[in-house]
């Protein structure tokens, strides 16, 4: 399939999902240099999924340079690191550019960011083993990978949530488990095997963040059947005072403050403490921060229940 750029003049901005969930990174620098890698793949005809594979490309091979104990070396998987960041902006900047976008592509897109956090994380496990036994370094990193898979998967959930009541649906890249389960079931093994199997993951992936947050699920399940057309107004304007002020707080959950704590640690040789800090500060934060989440939404749970009867 051929990739043409979309009608219009050019703006990054028009590819930013919403401006008050992009960090200050990715305004000030990931989105303007993806911007660019999406016009240069636009007119080489790269599909969106193409960019993303070359970006999982770069970010393995950046995981496998962390595990030397050599600052050259690790500094160099950095810059790879920061490329593959790059790209994984750019991929989605090119599907918006030109209207190539695709379930199936945002799927692969999220595969591939876990295959290389997978990849990071047992190359620098294997590099602790040099410190430590590999009793110690396994009941540090396997727990630390495993609450940092959580902690981006309640992240990316309550982002996608607030662009689903805030830019609509049109502008969120999710659905509901209910909705998806709808879809997969739809999908046949001997026709359709790769899809299917794609849409497994994301169904799987998916259940598992609404867990994390059932109040929230139990929300937008309500909006969606009370309000299919459009969600009113009053309800928007709830969502965002309620929920905008806590962005601050989940943004340091997500890939650039990670990335940013990894090469500090990198650069003094500690990578191991990086582990400490999922496993103590960061799931602290993610408690407190799903506390809150959750609370906000059984009090509008309660305000929409209310104003659907009394309508």
């Amino acid at each position: 399939m051929r990739t043409q750029l979309a009608e219009g003049p050019p703006a990054v901005e028009a590819t930013y999902k919403a401006r008050e969930v992009e960090g200050f990174l990715d305004v000030y620098f990931y989105r303007k240099v993806g911007f660019w890698l999406a016009q240069f793949f636009a007119r080489l005809k790269v599909t969106p999924a193409g960019v993303t594979l070359l970006g999982g490309v770069c970010g393995i091979i950046a995981g496998h340079l962390y595990y030397y104990r050599d600052l050259r070396v690790n500094i160099a998987g950095m810059v790879l690191h920061v490329l593959a960041n790059a790209f994984d902006n750019a991929d989605g900047q090119l599907a918006r550019l030109t209207g190539g976008g695709s379930r199936e592509g945002r799927v692969i897109d999220s595969l591939v960011d876990h295959i290389i956090w997978i990849n990071l994380y047992f190359h620098l496990g294997f590099r602790c083993l040099n410190e430590s036994t590999f009793l110690v370094v396994a009941l540090i990193a396997f727990p630390a990978g495993f609450s940092h898979a959580l902690q981006g998967a309640a992240a990316d959930y309550y982002r996608s949530c607030y662009l689903f009541f805030i830019k609509g649906r049109e502008r969120t890249d999710s659905s509901s488990s209910s909705a998806l389960l709808s879809d997969y079931r739809k999908l046949s093994w001997r026709h359709q095997a790769w899809y299917k199997f794609l849409f497994a993951l994301h169904l799987n992936f998916t259940r598992q963040q609404e867990m994390l947050s059932p109040c929230l699920k139990s929300l937008r399940d309500l909006v969606e059947r009370l309000f299919p057309d459009q969600i009113p107004d009053w309800l928007r304007a709830r969502y965002q005072a309620f929920a905008r002020p806590m962005f601050k707080w989940w943004s340091l959950l997500m890939t650039n403050t990670r990335m940013l704590l990894l090469f500090g640690f990198l650069l003094v040789g500690q990578p191991i403490w990086w582990f400490w800090i999922q496993l103590t500060i960061f799931n602290l934060l993610l408690v407190y921060l799903i506390r809150r989440q959750e609370n906000m939404s059984q009090s509008l749970l309660t305000l929409v229940r209310a104003r659907a009867d009394s309508a």
